[in-house]
């Protein structure tokens, strides 16, 4: 009997987000009213969910901490219905993140290193990345070993037994911290399928101002991976073979863009890994994440709109 495979496999971070959004501007030293609010996130953990939520078995492999956050990430987990194997530590405390949402909807973030920063090589499930067809990583797991070193292990594991690999570069403002080259080498030791920049983090890793020069340039860096570059509110753009096509964003307003990329990885993924042709896998991601711009949290909660979309494309 042939061994079942698994469809995609996420490996990163899972953390939990703390979003403040003033309804007034704050002056130093001063006091607003405004909306706090705790959620799932992290940008592997996200893209994990997003996947399963768009029709695709994924699994989840991250480390927390043995506390309260680590106890809700993981009920989070189970209740989105993702196969998480999650390494567990007393050292540690499972990672928040304080978002900073402004008026005009646009986040910032300030990153509190958890657990997930010190995956080890050693703590990975090596018969689970052998049996993944394909593993999303995310450039959180590269800045810094650990978890560096667990995710190029995790990396060499799928593509020995002939899977494919796909990578968001994550933050612009951490590949401006360890610089081009240098980001470039960390991404360049993966081989990439698939490559998830935004465009922030594509004018810095290709020195490109223009999207479509953006793009081309990547794809000479990375020359065997599809290119998909998200634009925000300008849709996305995808490059393979050589040819490059523009997809139309679904909307134009935004309430909170907090995980709007990974929704958009994790949409990709979960119809591009069934067969669906880039550019559908592409349309569908763009209308995934212009749902999940007009609503709060990287995780919102499905409405009748949501399930709408991914009715609307499950024969694809």
């Amino acid at each position: 009997m042939a061994k079942i495979k698994i469809p995609l496999t996420v490996l990163g971070d899972v953390a939990w987000d703390v979003l403040v959004r003033p309804n007034s501007p704050l002056l130093p030293g001063g006091d607003v009213f405004g909306e706090i609010t705790i959620a799932p996130g992290g940008c592997a953990a996200n893209t994990a969910v997003w996947a399963v939520r768009c029709g695709l078995k994924t699994s989840f492999i991250g480390k927390i901490g043995s506390d309260r956050f680590g106890l809700m990430a993981k009920e989070n987990l189970e209740h989105e219905k993702v196969a998480a194997h999650l390494v567990y530590t007393d050292k540690h405390h499972t990672a928040t993140v304080a978002v900073w949402i402004n008026r005009e909807g646009e986040r910032s973030t300030v990153f509190g290193q958890g657990a997930d920063y010190y995956l080890l090589a050693s703590e990975l499930p090596a018969q689970k990345l052998k049996k993944t067809n394909h593993l999303h990583l995310t450039a959180w797991s590269l800045f810094s070993d650990p978890p560096r070193a667990a995710a190029y292990h995790a990396a060499g594991l799928v593509k020995e037994m002939g899977g494919t690999i796909s990578l968001d570069p994550a933050s612009f403002q951490m590949i401006d911290q360890a610089g081009k080259e240098r980001s470039l080498e960390y991404f360049k030791n993966i081989p990439i399928d698939l490559f998830f920049p935004n465009l922030a983090e594509g004018k810095l890793l290709s020195g490109e101002d223009l999207p479509e020069k953006v793009i081309s340039k990547l794809s000479e860096l990375f020359p065997s991976a599809i290119i998909i570059l998200k634009l925000g509110a300008n849709g996305a753009l995808i490059r393979q073979d050589e040819q490059t096509i523009r997809i139309k964003a679904a909307v134009d307003s935004i309430i909170d863009s907090t995980g709007a990329g990974d929704s958009f990885t994790g949409a990709f993924l979960a119809k591009f890994l069934t067969g669906v042709s880039p550019v559908q896998a592409g349309t569908f991601a763009v209308k995934i994440s212009s749902w999940v711009v007009n609503h709060v949290g990287a995780q919102p909660g499905s409405d009748k709109d949501l399930r709408s979309i991914i009715k609307s494309f499950i024969k694809l």
